[in-house]
Order: C-alpha cells, then structure tokens, then sequence
C-alpha cells in the first residue's frame, strides 16, 4: 500500500512517498476503505511543516473519502461499495463539544488518509453526498463542516440574513455557498480584482478589495446602511477580528474559526460588549453535523469549488501551491 508519511517533523521536504504494509480485513464494527481522495487544509499545512509537531513517520492529512471494500460483523450503516468520507473528529460523534485538541485527530494525533487504504471503525466515517467525486466528498470533512457549523447548526442562519466571508480559501468559498442557497445576502473580501470576479460568479452580493480599503468594516456597513451584517465567518484571527467586530451587527454573531494571522493578539473587548456580539470559537463538528451536511449538500444540489487537484506522490507541491494563495476554493489530492 502507498502511502505518504512525515519522516522527521520540520518541513514540506520531510514528506516522503513509501510502501506500507496492507491493513487487512475489518474487524467487528468495523470497514475496509479503498481511499481516493483528500483535501488541503491550514490545519494540514501546520502539521507538514512542523508548526504543529506529530509524531515521526505520520502520515498526513485530515480529510479522506473513497469506496468500502469491506464491513465487519455488525456494521448495517454502509455496504460494499458505497461512497464514505471520513470525520475530523472521529470519537464526537453527536451533541456539544468533546474535544479540545488534536490528540484524536487523523493526520495530526493519529494516522490520516494520504494512504491507499485504511481500516478503522464505521462510526468514523458517513456516506457520501450520492454522484459526488471523490474528491468533491473529501471536501467536506474539515472545510465544509465547519462553514456550515458556523453558519447553521450553531449560527441559525435563515434567509435575508447578511453574512460576511473573509478571503477565498475553501472555508469562505463553502460558506459563501450555503448563505446563498438558504437565501443569505452575502459580502466577501479579497486580495485581488480576479479573485473578486470569481467570488462575483460564485454568488457574492458585494466584494471589498482588502488591500486597497483596509478598514474594510466601513464598506461593509455602508452595504448594510449602517446597520452591520448578522454573522462572520472569521477566518483571519488577529488581524482581522478588530474589522470584523467593527462589521458585525449589534447582537449578531462572529464565528472565530481560523487564524490565519496569528495565535494572539489584542481584542476590541469594551467594543465587542457595547454592541453585544456573540464571539464563538468552534473547530470542525460532530458526525452528527457531518451527516446532516451530506443532506443537505445533496436537497440544494450544492457542489464544492474544486481550484485544483494533485497526484499523491505530488503532496509537497500541493502545499507549496497551497502557499502561494493562489487558489479559489479546495485543493484535492487524487490517488
């Protein structure tokens, strides 16, 4: 079986395409799956070059879909041959939070999906929205979980609300895409006049030009005449949290997510109180998320953005790819 492992924490370079031993056949409770597909995620990047340190010889990445090729006695859920996708956080399989840390996490305290096959139990993976690719389902495990826990199951959102998206990495494209299927109105930003025109096709109502209007926050209650937008979908940290807080509507809801600018820094606080704002920090979701996700990808018709995707082997490429900012949307490997 091929499969790519860190071999010594530190770096892109570190990654190394080997030979591993079959997992065999399931046991009770659990399935065999032919792995096909994953997505790239910050959290991934972290653990690849060494910002977040795993143990040697990990074997990356967080998000996997593919076919069952086996089921072990008592497993009634899936059958030989179904679509499965994996779970972030494989042991919260319902109800509130249970995890604080990665310990669990497959790719960063456990193995993850850059592998031919795996075996583990059922209840760590759901089907897959049907006449999906592979890789379109590997999207949803880390990036389109958590944009529609920010905005659904744990923000609410119903239609004719105003939601704010920050950049165009696969978190903010997936959100942007759920706000505009429930009847959202939705204002993004960008680095770029091409990346705005793609956000434009994709459904934003409105795009800010970041670099050229710093202070970002005042666009965005002119659009909303004064009165600031209903959620964030916060994926920058610290360097963004003050315009964010500053766009946001008395009473509404900025879901912290990312942080992409840092672990820490100074919060509006006395701000943050006076208008009222609920701040929550969340990370991924539930299996029970996760399959309501699937349904609901599969009632609107809803189909992740895809920039582009990469053989196995080409894994560092991906990331460096992933580096340079360039893309609109999920980076994919294939295999």
């Amino acid at each position: 079986m091929r499969a790519i492992i860190l071999e010594r924490p530190g770096g892109l370079e570190q990654l190394r395409l080997v030979n591993r031993e079959d997992p065999g056949s399931p046991g009770p409770g659990e399935i065999r799956v032919r792995l096909r597909a994953s997505s790239l995620n910050f959290h991934d990047y972290l653990v690849a070059t060494g910002k977040l340190p795993t143990e040697e010889g990990r074997i990356p990445m967080a998000d996997g879909a593919g076919l069952v090729e086996g089921i072990g006695e008592g497993v009634s859920e899936v059958a030989v041959g179904d679509s499965v996708v994996s779970c972030f956080f494989p042991c919260w399989q319902e109800g509130g939070p249970t995890a604080s840390d990665f310990g669990r996490v497959p790719g960063d305290g456990i193995d993850g999906y850059a592998r031919e096959a795996v075996v583990a139990p059922a209840s760590w993976f759901t089907r897959a929205p049907a006449g999906w690719s592979f890789a379109e389902a590997a999207t949803l495990t880390t990036a389109g979980l958590t944009a529609w826990r920010a905005l659904v199951a744990d923000g609410k959102l119903k239609a004719g609300d105003t939601v704010l998206v920050l950049g165009t990495g696969g978190v903010s494209i997936f959100a942007l895409q759920i706000a505009k299927a429930m009847g959202a109105r939705v204002m993004a930003t960008s680095s770029s006049d091409a990346k705005i025109e793609r956000l434009r096709s994709l459904g934003a109502d409105e795009a800010i030009h970041y670099p050229q209007e710093p202070h970002w926050s005042r666009q965005v209650l002119r659009w909303t005449e004064g009165r600031g937008v209903d959620h964030v979908v916060e994926v920058g940290g610290p360097g963004t949290l003050d315009q964010s807080i500053r766009a946001c509507r008395v009473g509404g809801q900025i879901s912290l997510i990312g942080v992409l600018t840092g672990t820490s820094g100074e919060v509006g606080t006395a701000l943050l109180m006076q208008r009222q704002i609920r701040l929550q920090g969340l990370v991924v979701g539930s299996r029970r998320h996760q399959i309501d996700l699937v349904r609901a990808m599969e009632a609107t018709g809803l189909r992740p953005r895809i920039d582009r995707s990469f053989p196995l082997a080409e894994i560092a490429g991906a990331f460096r790819y992933q580096e340079s900012g360039k893309h609109v949307g999920k980076i994919c490997l294939e295999f």
